[in-house]
């Protein structure tokens, strides 16, 4: 996209959750309205039966245990357990929790922020210039956030513009009372949806070639 568009903006009429939270963080934008979900960027990855698990869950559940086997607290059953984590399983897992947290760090700084020269926010800060250090100490902050399996206790949690805004701090395009624009854009997406139902197409992507 970045090859054939210096602009690229986000709007997420309904939700974009797990790999579409990171899409979004790569854009210039991200237009919602009060209707409007992100999620946790929990990365899904296949297991050794082939089946689709989250990555940050089975983490999240290993290092509760080896805790609890550092504070001899570990029951004999949860020590088989423990005993029969594949440990290349849990590398992967470790693997893609990392590429994930990247991605999102290096999105925001180049793409997200790229504008964001002055503090407006901080009042310690405000109207100083921002610096490079700054935005990827910020993009680490909200990557962490996001991630953060034990605030967000769901893969399917919604994240509205109210705590994208407030506790990561996000800056938001919020079109809620853009009258015009919020019907359209609605018009525009059952228009989409209904369209993708009937033809049975798992993903669909318009462009301006396609009427």
């Amino acid at each position: 996209m970045r090859h054939h568009y210096n602009e690229v903006n986000f709007i997420v009429p309904d939700y974009a959750f797990s790999a579409g939270t990171i899409f979004c963080m790569s854009g210039d934008n991200i237009y919602m309205d009060y209707y409007s979900a992100l999620g946790p960027i929990d990365p899904q990855v296949k297991n050794k039966e082939g089946n689709w698990v989250a990555a940050l869950g089975y983490l999240d559940k290993v290092n509760e245990l080896i805790q609890k086997a550092k504070d001899e607290e570990l029951t004999q059953a949860e020590f088989i357990i423990l005993k029969d984590f594949d440990l290349a399983e849990l590398k992967g897992y470790e693997q893609a929790k990392e590429l994930t947290i990247s991605l999102l760090k290096k999105w925001l700084v180049k793409y997200k922020f790229k504008n964001w020269e002055v503090h407006n926010t901080n009042p310690d800060l405000k109207g100083q210039p921002v610096t490079l250090a700054q935005k990827e100490q910020r993009a680490e902050e909200i990557a962490a956030l996001l991630s953060d399996n034990n605030l967000w206790k769901s893969h399917g949690r919604p994240i509205n513009i109210e705590t994208l805004e407030k506790d990561l701090r996000l800056k938001i395009k919020d079109y809620s009372k853009e009258e015009e624009l919020r019907v359209l854009i609605r018009e525009y997406y059952d228009l989409l949806s209904d369209y993708a139902n009937q033809i049975k197409a798992p993903i669909f992507v318009q462009t301006k070639c396609f009427i």
